[in-house]
């Protein structure tokens, strides 16, 4: 094969480039030990992040799915811990179903009380966004202070989110933020909250982007909508 052939040995069309992804995805998992709502979005997070682990690490609640498309399609609040995510996720379709995506750790005010407060602007920024995470989605992709502070949020302050994605990166209570979260929500017997999260130090920014876009999706699908 000459220098010329071999350059051009790849496809130039986008959509044929993730349908040969999704082969090759689909070949190197064994998605019928997956359940079928989750598989979606497995599928995307692999897709995501080149890393099939996550076909084992990712625990997707039984009920999330069903919260997602529930709080999506009536237009409820989507809260991330970074403006990374916030970026990542359609916005398109979330304003077309009447939904706002909202990061405050870089506001001013966040800025100003977690230096008075001595707190990470992450957990502050959760803090300030109380009403925005009563019945709506809490996405994490970074910083696990954000995840125990959600926890704390639902103790003492009574707050409900739809679901929480909790899915930080790192090597400081990243795992044990998700551990925690998972133990709290488990084990709380007044009310049900749903939650997608991945054990262990793995996660970041793209995972949970690809999480929630693969929930927009289920959701267009579900409400028959090409939005």
């Amino acid at each position: 094969m000459n220098m010329e052939n071999q350059a051009k040995d790849y496809s130039e069309n986008p959509q044929e480039i993730i349908n040969e992804s999704f082969d090759i995805i689909d070949n190197l998992v064994d998605f019928e030990k997956i359940p079928e709502a989750s598989r979606p979005i497995v599928r995307r997070v692999i897709h995501a992040t080149g890393d099939t682990d996550f076909a084992d690490n990712l625990i997707i609640n039984p009920m999330a799915v069903d919260a997602a498309v529930n709080a999506i399609a009536t237009g409820k609040s989507i809260v991330t811990d970074v403006n990374m995510v916030k970026a990542g996720i359609s916005a398109k379709a979330i304003d077309r179903f009447g939904g706002k995506i909202i990061c405050r750790i870089a506001d001013e005010v966040v800025a100003q009380k977690a230096k008075e407060t001595n707190k990470t602007r992450a957990i502050t920024s959760m803090q300030e966004s109380l009403a925005d995470i009563s019945g709506g989605i809490v996405v994490i992709g970074n910083a696990p202070t954000a995840v125990f502070s959600i926890i704390d949020l639902i103790r003492r302050e009574g707050v409900v989110p739809a679901l929480v994605i909790a899915v930080p990166v790192g090597f400081v209570k990243a795992a044990e933020s998700k551990e925690a979260l998972m133990t709290f929500l488990d084990n709380k017997k007044d009310i049900q909250i749903p939650y997608i999260v991945n054990i262990g130090r793995k996660g970041g920014s793209a995972v949970a982007v690809a999480i929630v876009n693969a929930l927009i999706n289920i959701t267009k699908e579900a409400k028959g909508t090409s939005n």
